[in-house]
Parts: structure tokens; sequence; C-alpha cells
């Protein structure tokens, strides 16, 4: 399967499949007539062969997806950092190393700076500093993330990362955010940023349409996904907008209301 089947099995997949599973959960538990969730109304009759369900309308629920790293939390120097010692095991350059690490995928860096080298040797090596670096490094989470996340619903928004999952929740465990329920985490796709398809999945994840989501991101990558996705993205912590944002801020914290707004939580929010 290429990507773009993958895309359009997501893309469709995305309104219904989330919302029906839990749709029917309520019914069979409470016995109710009609429920709203994932932001569409599902009516359901009752008669002696069991229940049967009807999707009334659309849903209009938004949702909002961040990148981690750059995003919410602040990990340049320690991903130089792990970059750095990863190089010194190898005897190569750390600047250099690093300079290439910033455009590419770990497997794309190695053949680069060390084709002579066993790729799968290299990326253990990578994942062994970047996991001691989660349990002994310092973490700052950028200003107004801990305030953002605490005041949005755990089912309005997600993290779609290029990292992995036990790393991104020591991150925030060190740094005291709250966790959603969905992550989407490099062993979750096949496909990484920029391929629209970490997004996708998170938007299925959530019960809410790719055009109803707000992706929050600072990377050119993550940014090309969100759009390739069919999203509203806006870039943040970054002097310059990445080509391609709907709407840029210098900082998480200038983002901050408008992001509530997108989410409905507090008045509205256009593309600007």
């Amino acid at each position: 399967m290429d990507s773009a089947e993958l895309y359009d099995i997501l893309t469709a997949r995305v309104a219904l499949r989330a919302a029906t599973e839990q749709a029917w959960k309520w019914v069979v538990l409470v016995g109710l007539d009609a429920v709203v969730l994932s932001g569409m109304i599902f009516r359901f009759s009752w008669h002696d062969h069991g229940v049967t369900s009807e999707r009334v309308q659309p849903g209009l629920r938004k949702c909002v997806l961040f990148d981690v790293d750059g995003t919410l939390i602040d990990a340049v120097d320690n991903q130089r950092g792990v970059w750095a010692r990863w190089a010194g095991r190898y005897g190569l350059d750390a600047t250099e190393v690093y300079r290439v690490a910033l455009r590419t995928r770990p497997m794309e860096t190695f053949a680069k700076v060390a084709p002579d080298q066993d790729p799968r040797e290299c990326l253990a090596a990578l994942h062994e500093l970047e996991d001691e670096d989660v349990r002994s490094g310092v973490y700052t989470a950028f200003d107004g993330a801990s305030e953002l996340l605490g005041i949005l619903p755990s089912g309005a928004w997600a993290l779609v990362t290029s990292n992995y999952e036990h790393r991104v929740r020591g991150r925030f465990a060190r740094t005291g955010l709250p966790v959603p329920r969905v992550i989407v985490d490099a062993a979750a796709v096949e496909e990484g940023k920029p391929s629209p398809v970490p997004y996708l999945l998170a938007a299925e994840q959530l019960g809410v349409r790719p055009e109803n989501c707000l992706v929050v991101e600072d990377a050119p990558s993550g940014v090309e996904a969100g759009l390739r996705a069919g999203m509203t993205v806006w870039g943040v912590n970054t002097a310059a907008a990445v080509t391609g944002v709907h709407r840029h801020f210098a900082s998480l914290r200038e983002a901050v209301p408008d992001i509530l707004a997108f989410a409905r939580l507090e008045g509205s929010a256009g593309m600007g």
C-alpha cells in the first residue's frame, strides 16, 4: 500500500470510527436514546432484537495536535548533547553530525556521517544515549505550555512526535506537563513527518475530521505534514515563519489565547 492509499484510508475512517465505538459503549451501559460523541450526534432505536444507531449530523468539534520537541518542550540543548556524545563514540565531528541530524532522520544521518558503520548499531547507540538523557537530563517546558495543556480537556488534544512515547512521557513527567490520552509516536507509523500519516492517525484516534484540527509546530517537516493532512497549521517558537503556516507566533506563550480560541474555549479564532 502506497502513502496515497494510506492517506485516503485514514481520512475516510477519521470521522466515524472512534466516535461509533464510544457511542455503542454508552448505549449498552446506560440505555441512552441519543448521545453526542466526538462532535457527532448518534440516535438509537431500541427493539426486541437489540439496538440500531443512526448518525444524525457530522461533527464540528475541534482538536489541537501538538508537536513536542521545540514546540512544548525546549530540548535543543539535550538533542545537541546526545548527538555530541554519539559522535564521540565514533570519532566524528560533533558540530557536523548535529548539522546533518537537524535536516535528516537518524538512519539518513548515519548513512551520511558514518557510512562505514552498521546503521542498526548506530541507532541502538543513539537510543541508549537518548534514554539516558531522559533519565538524567534537564528539560524545560516552554512558557505557556503548562497553562495551555492544563486548560484543554484531555480528549481535545494529542501529541504527534517523531520520538518514542516512553521518552515523551519521561520528559513530561520531568517538566510536570499533563499527558493526553492520544500520543502518536515513531513506533505508531511507518511513515514519519513530513508524511501526513502521523497527524491523520491522531485525528482518527480523537474521532475528529482533519479539517477540524489545529497543528502546532516549530519545524518545517512537521508543518509540511500538517498541511498535507489538510489541517490548519500554526508555527511557534521561531523568529521567522516557517513556509506554509497559516499563522506564526514568535513564542508559544503568544499563541496560547488563540489556540484556546480555536478549541472554542475562548471566543473564536480565524486563520489570520
